[in-house]
């Protein structure tokens, strides 16, 4: 797929509606956590810089097409001028009087935050009369939400449809990322799934066992599948049921030529506590009194080999209950491999999704990552193979 970006498009003296997300943690009246809106800064600027005007798209919770007074983006307005050093116009609508008077009203310099667009029914309903309103404001549009692009939205998918479109510099990034790990990657692949349930991973991994070499499963997960193979896994979090799935995930991962990764020895203990009494135990001898909280060394240390014969690597989710020590030493230990590895020049690693991001930043190793995606849902619906409707639409 190929798409156009900033560079292939004439922003002088153009209004350019951009899409961003910057739905971001909010309390006491407060942005708690501004990385969202850092990220929006290098598409902001270098609009500026090509002469354009950027009026900014977004949603802020799920306010369900009400006007929820506490969901307004007025609240981000602070957080917005400082990370970009200028002053920001808010407008009360993101469409009607309101936007077109602060559209209307822009010099040079100037940035315009329109208000969310989740206040209008038509946004979740991709309402055509809504998304020619808003691509009335402007000339060009562009997307930077990533995040939001696995949403058939107005204002992520039919604005596209109508408007000379392209890629914002995050949107530009993560597409080229996600595309150097699963669409034309340096073989062999190895992927890293982890997390408490098959159930919710299915498509996933249905996905990954016919594009990548090796997969290692880890977390909750590996449990099912060592029920599936017909280990007891004692107290552990497992679900029996997904044993037949996990089985059959298995033969199509036989029959594609992907290695799977169970591990072989385990950390297990009685209770789920930090500091808990713990012990290291073959995968197949966890006490019917314990469960398993943890891969053991054993399974790192091959992890660790996996990672030195591929090029790519794709990850998602945790080795085990990472938030509680000493249950993260297998997540840490392969992520600091992955990451040394990556640093050597020897590996591209991308990864995805709100416990990854976590586990990664307490190994200390997120900023040593060839690319991480911080979009949840959409990263994993590319993972799973499927279409993004955001993205399509800016396809060529």
């Amino acid at each position: 797929m190929r798409w156009k970006t900033l560079d292939d498009m004439d922003l002088q003296d153009k209004t350019v509606l951009v899409r961003v997300d910057i739905n971001v943690p909010v309390e006491a009246g407060q942005v708690t956590d501004a990385t969202r809106i850092e990220k929006i800064v290098p598409t902001v600027n270098d609009i500026l810089e090509a002469g354009g005007r950027p009026v900014l798209l977004a949603h802020f919770g799920r306010p369900k097409g009400q006007v929820v007074p506490e969901m307004s983006l007025r609240i981000t307005v602070p957080a917005l001028e400082k990370a970009l050093g200028r002053p920001v116009v808010f407008a009360e609508d993101c469409i009607g009087g309101p936007a077109k008077k602060a559209v209307a009203a822009m010099k040079p310099g100037d940035v315009v935050l329109l208000e969310n667009t989740r206040f209008h029914k038509g946004e979740e309903k991709n309402d055509p009369v809504l998304a020619a309103s808003m691509a009335a404001l402007g000339q060009v549009y562009v997307n930077d939400a990533f995040s939001a692009a696995h949403r058939a939205h107005a204002s992520t998918e039919g604005i596209a449809k109508i408007m000379r479109s392209c890629a914002g510099r995050l949107m530009e990034a993560e597409l080229k990322a996600l595309n150097a790990a699963l669409g034309d990657p340096e073989r062999p692949v190895a992927a890293v799934v982890g997390g408490a349930k098959v159930s919710t991973k299915l498509d996933l991994l249905g996905n990954l066992v016919t594009k990548v070499d090796h997969l290692i499963i880890g977390g909750g997960m590996a449990n099912t599948f060592l029920v599936a193979k017909g280990v007891g896994v004692g107290k552990s979090l497992a679900e029996h049921d997904m044993a037949e799935t996990a089985r059959s995930i298995l033969a199509k991962a036989l029959e594609s030529g992907c290695a799977v990764h169970l591990p072989t020895d385990v950390v297990v203990a009685k209770e789920f506590a930090a500091g808990a009494a713990s012990q290291v135990v073959p995968a197949d001898a966890c006490p019917e009194d314990a469960m398993i909280l943890d891969a053991g060394p054993e399974s790192v240390a091959a992890i660790g080999a996996v990672f030195e014969q591929c090029r790519t690597l794709i990850w998602n989710g945790p080795l085990g209950a990472f938030e509680i020590e000493p249950f993260d030493a297998a997540t840490n230990a392969a992520a600091r491999k992955a990451a040394k590895l990556t640093k050597a020049g020897r590996l591209v690693s991308v990864a995805g999704g709100g416990d990854t991001v976590a586990a990664l930043n307490k190994a200390g190793v997120a900023g040593d990552f060839t690319y991480i995606s911080t979009a949840g849902g959409a990263f994993l619906e590319w993972m799973e193979g499927k279409v993004l409707p955001g993205v399509a639409a800016l396809a060529e």
